[in-house]
């Protein structure tokens, strides 16, 4: 059954509700509750029925019942001033006041069917910003005409009603002879825009033409002479030109959301183009992420308040952590990303991809699931066509149990990078942690069909086959070299399946040489698959000790199913606080 009411459609069927084709990402709990709401619009709903029907007659607190009613509203662009859908009836419930048409059958396969991608589509415009093109003569000034095209797509993606495709996907272009309508097809955008830079001392000049890329003709094109020290407000200018040239209605004022926790200091500015270029750059390691985390930090140097500079700063020291950081030294990188996280906050509290990054470090470095689900919520309210923020939001509501939400999530955002073999990892952890593990080792497979040489996530495309009950495929994953820590994790496990002890304790002490303590939550997965109840616990207990990140996949994860029942495991648990 399909319910369409406004410009929304909530299909029965496919637990899905759109906005002018749009998949909007809601929790389950909320979904059902929104679905009872609009299938007894006849009447008002009382608090009893609600939790009758949605809570299944558990009893909940008043400020939970609130909070998933004020969900349904923000999912709904509604609100408790204006109560234009979902009105509250003093003392004797709420009802669902807006107007409803039913559909089923081919009339609703019609009505959910989207469009095709267009210029200046009334539901959805949609745009890739190309990497501009390097004038200058000087190689050393790529990062500075790639930097500026992604500040410019970053600053479009921040528009509620206009669908911008992710850096990866656009960049993939780069250096190639390709056709716009090739490239819009790939990329499912109905426009293109492209452009070059001649940057000469602190003089720039920017040619920028925007395509339809339907007709192949140009709607708009402009060239900007600019001082360096302008750059900021000439992105400003671009973009508000780019989006009036879509004839995208907007709700905001466009230039405010464009310039904010930007810097109009060029020397800032450059500093952070040069960080963001590192991130980009095919030499990766150790070295690599305290130059960017250097680069950062001079730009913040040159511009205290530039918060984006922070942002980066934020999101470099998690990966650190997460990625170099000793047992030693892994919490002082973590509150370094807490505390840059939280002066971008200050800075510019509007800014979606600050809310992201406050999330990751306070779900990934110090557990804290609760307002990580409160700064992930916000991020995906202000930044709702950010690939990060979709992908970041979707593994961590995995985590939490709500693989639906999770999933949907996750796809959105590799929807709006889907060239890019990285995204598709986030779905690939989505659905493991959903436990779709059959679909889970397709987005590896999808990983591959875009990158062969991209081998890092054989070790959970084996645990996947090992959890499906196939473990000659399962070990075919992940028996290649190089064997990173979950490949160490995967044949420990599956060795032991095949009765090949001596083989699975190898495994397990070459990843304590490698990892030390730092990787206490895979011993305790290993240990419970070893059927080792007592080390399993000790392990987790010793992982709970150290802050182990590990633990914010522990309410979903099925290698740790032989503990649940232990009391010390459910001790773990409530100690972290999950949210259900």
């Amino acid at each position: 059954m399909l319910y369409l009411f406004e410009d929304f459609a909530l299909d029965c069927d496919r637990r899905e509700l759109r906005r002018r084709n749009e998949l909007l990402s809601v929790e389950p709990q909320v979904f059902d509750l929104l679905q009872y709401l609009i299938r007894n619009c006849d009447r008002v709903v009382s608090r009893d029925d609600l939790l009758a029907a949605v809570w299944q007659g558990r009893i909940v607190s008043e400020a939970t019942l609130s909070s998933r009613i004020n969900a349904v509203r923000t999912a709904l662009h509604d609100s408790g001033e204006e109560q234009r859908l979902i009105r509250t009836i003093l003392r004797k419930g709420i009802r669902f006041v807006g107007a409803v048409r039913e559909e089923s059958g081919a009339e609703a396969t019609a009505a959910m069917e989207p469009p095709k991608p267009g210029l200046g589509l009334p539901d959805r415009p949609s745009i890739a910003v190309l990497p501009f093109v390097n004038m200058s003569g000087d190689p050393k000034q790529e990062y500075f005409s790639d930097g500026l095209s992604e500040e410019l797509l970053n600053s479009l993606a921040r528009i509620r009603d206009l669908q911008v495709a992710a850096r990866t996907s656009s960049f993939s272009f780069k250096g190639k002879e390709a056709d716009v309508a090739d490239i819009a097809h790939k990329l499912n955008v109905g426009a293109v825009l492209e452009g070059s830079v001649r940057k000469d001392g602190m003089q720039v000049r920017i040619t920028v033409q925007l395509i339809n890329a339907v007709s192949g003709f140009h709607v708009w094109s402009q060239t900007y002479d600019r001082n360096l020290r302008d750059i900021f407000g000439l992105q400003t200018e671009v973009a508000t030109a780019v989006t009036q040239a879509l004839q995208v209605m907007l709700l905001e004022d466009t230039s405010a959301l464009v310039e904010q926790g930007g810097t109009h200091d060029s020397l800032a500015f450059d500093a952070y183009l040069r960080a963001r270029n590192l991130e980009r750059t095919a030499t990766t390691g150790k070295d690599n992420s305290l130059a960017r985390i250097a680069a950062y930090d001079e730009a913040i140097r040159l511009d205290p308040k530039f918060a984006k500079a922070y942002v980066g700063r934020s999101v470099s020291e998690t990966d650190f952590a997460d990625y170099y950081a000793t047992v030693s030294d892994i919490r002082q990188h973590f509150k370094r990303a807490r505390d840059a996280a939280e002066t971008a906050l200050v800075l510019a509290p509007g800014l979606g991809e600050a809310h992201a990054a406050y999330a990751r470090v306070l779900h990934q470095g110090f557990l804290d699931f609760t307002h990580a689900l409160a700064e992930y919520e916000r991020a995906l309210a202000l930044s709702p066509n950010d690939s990060s923020v979709l992908l970041l939001s979707g593994w961590f509501f995995a985590d939490l149990g709500r693989a639906e939400a999770g999933v949907a999530n996750t796809r959105r955002g590799v929807a709006l990078d889907q060239l890019n073999p990285w995204v598709h990892l986030f779905l690939v952890y989505a659905l493991w942690d959903a436990r779709r593990y059959r679909e889970s080792i397709e987005a590896y497979n999808r990983v591959l069909s875009l990158n062969k040489e991209f081998s890092g996530p054989a070790g959970s495309r084996g645990l996947s086959y090992l959890l499906l009950g196939e473990v000659e495929s399962a070990l075919q994953s992940c028996a290649p070299p190089p064997h990173d820590f979950e490949k160490h994790l995967c044949l420990a496990i599956v060795y032991d399946k095949l009765h090949r002890r001596p083989d699975a304790e190898a495994e397990l002490a070459a990843m304590k040489a490698d990892m030390g303590d730092s990787s206490a939550y895979q011993y305790a997965e290993i240990h419970a698959q070893w059927g080792d109840v007592a080390k399993a616990m000790e392990w987790l207990e010793t992982a709970y000790r150290l802050q182990d990140p590990g633990l914010s996949g522990l309410k979903v994860d099925e290698l740790l199913d032989p503990l649940r029942k232990e009391a010390r495991f459910r001790e773990i648990e409530h100690k972290l606080r999950i949210p259900a």
